[in-house]
């Protein structure tokens, strides 16, 4: 079937000049509102008003203009039935075959700071959704164009088959509207629930990002939905995984806790070995390899540099799964890509603004919804925070601020060695602290460091004095921790016998 008639609404107006013009060369009349009437006017292409086109003006600031029979019934009645097609005479409704919209930007407006809710609900889109779902329904004859991006490939298809498209297109723009709408409701749902105290229910409607090579084993499937493409570019090698897709994650939510130049080393989500320095990436890539030499092999470098070719004449040595940078010069890219199953992924703005948003993860019957821990916390006036009879020197201080930012990417329980540049020895995830103390020591000795002088930090409290009584015996002069222990005062006071400083942050982070 020909498309003889499009009604065309939309607050996104990038591209509709090109597509509208394309239309116009074919024949096709063009229904339109406000703001997109005018556009289309000012191009010099004819269009009719949709109160002209109904014989029913816009009411009430223009909330009610397309809810209307002959608009629906324009895009709903079946061509193919006797009966609708006589309806549709009968009541003079015309049909539509071409919708194009795309809905008020709410999404936008709720994402400026301090946005009122009623400046919210006026952005809550009503006509937009009952056209495309209208015409979505209807897509054995109806066209709908939800997206931008797809106005090239319509157009394209239109002019090559005299001005109709394929049901199998029709099919694929139908499932982008019904797609696009259920985010919609989800984004205002989403922000009248957390307007409330507690909200009510969650929703997601995210789209395929893209099928991953296998989940956390081979015979494990899995996907990947969302905008991922937005945070991360995938430059070269093997497809992703499930558990490459979350070691990135972790990997680019630790090196954004440093502004100076820094290389961390991750292995199943866990630092290996971190290293900043105030000039060279490669220094610090020397600084956080020290720290472990065996775990890294197969694992995921990232650092918040641009790649430069000297880090990767280094780093090309090593089996490496993953590297991640802000960009990738020239001249190393071209060295990296001779190992042609090397992931290298470049990491976007867009990851950043991800921070704020929360972590889903799935519960049995439903799922976990959590803030955030995306902020060293208790770092402010930390001169304030000591505890012991000796205060930590300015060397210790900036060691402290170092290890907290670490620590908080260790699975708990976590322990982390370090000085103020680097890391020295990292305990993960054991089932007790004091072994995660032993297991960080052990970790410095086999890598021939050194931890006099070094600072410890834990996640959470030390429950008992023998934690940070072992810390103290291999070497640290220093502790950065929460506190909150009933033990509290048994534990400083073992710092205060070994001449140790310490401060309480006052804040734990757990990583589970």
């Amino acid at each position: 079937m020909k498309i003889d008639r499009a009604l065309i609404s939309v607050s996104d107006k990038k591209g509709l000049d090109v597509f509208v013009r394309g239309l116009h060369e074919l024949g096709v009349e063009i229904l339109s509102t406000g703001g997109t009437a005018k556009f289309i006017a000012a191009l010099d292409i004819p269009v009719i008003e949709v109160g002209d086109f109904t014989g029913f003006p816009e009411l009430f600031d223009g909330r009610v203009k397309t809810l209307h029979p002959k608009i629906h019934g324009g895009l709903l009645h079946r061509r193919d039935l006797d009966e609708h097609v006589a309806q549709a005479k009968e009541h003079d409704i015309q049909k539509i075959d071409l919708v194009v919209v795309n809905l008020y930007p709410f999404e936008e407006t709720v994402a400026k700071e301090g946005v009122k809710i009623s400046d919210a609900i006026e952005q809550i889109d009503i006509g937009g959704p009952s056209m495309l779902r209208s015409a979505a329904k209807n897509r054995d004859a109806v066209t709908v164009v939800v997206d931008p991006e797809d106005y090239e490939s319509v157009l394209a298809e239109m002019e090559s088959n005299e001005g109709v498209t394929s049901l199998k297109t029709r099919e694929r723009l139908a499932i982008k509207v019904f797609q696009r709408t259920a985010e919609y409701d989800s984004a205002i749902s989403r922000f009248l629930n957390d307007s409330q105290e507690t909200a009510s229910s969650f929703t997601v409607s995210l789209p395929l990002a893209q099928e991953l090579r296998y989940g956390e084993n081979p015979h494990q499937q899995a996907a990947l939905y969302g905008n991922f493409a937005d945070c991360f570019k995938q430059l070269q090698g093997k497809g992703l995984s499930y558990t490459n897709v979350i070691d990135i994650a972790a990997a680019a939510e630790l090196i954004l806790e440093f502004r100076r130049p820094a290389v961390a080393i991750l292995k199943h989500t866990n630092p290996c070995g971190v290293g900043v320095d105030d000039n060279e990436l490669r220094l610090a890539w020397e600084k956080a390899f020290e720290t472990d030499r065996q775990a890294p092999f197969g694992g995921v470098i990232v650092c918040n540099r641009p790649l430069d070719v000297g880090l990767a004449r280094v780093i090309k040595e090593i089996f490496t799964d993953v590297i991640i940078a802000p960009e990738f010069e020239t001249e190393a890219r071209a060295l990296l890509q001779k190992k042609k199953n090397l992931r290298l992924i470049q990491m976007l703005d867009g990851f950043e603004a991800t921070l704020n948003d929360p972590i889903v993860t799935s519960a049995p019957g439903g799922l976990l919804i959590m803030d955030r821990d995306n902020k060293a916390l208790g770092l402010d006036n930390i001169e304030e925070k000591v505890v012991t009879e000796r205060p930590p020197t300015k060397e210790e201080i900036e060691a402290m601020r170092f290890a907290w930012r670490v620590v908080k990417h260790v699975k708990s329980n976590a322990i982390v060695f370090t000085g103020k540049d680097r890391t020295l020895g990292i305990g993960a995830g054991q089932m007790s602290r004091v072994d995660s103390c032993r297991l960080a020591v052990w970790k410095a000795e086999q890598a021939g460091l050194d931890l006099t002088g070094s600072v410890v930090a834990s996640d959470a409290m030390f429950p008992f004095p023998d934690g940070l009584i072992s810390a103290l015996e291999a070497g640290a002069t220093a502790a950065i921790q929460p506190g909150g222990s009933i033990k509290d005062a048994e534990v400083t006071a073992a710092a205060n016998e070994r001449n140790a400083a310490m401060v309480f942050t006052g804040h734990r982070h757990f990583l589970h």
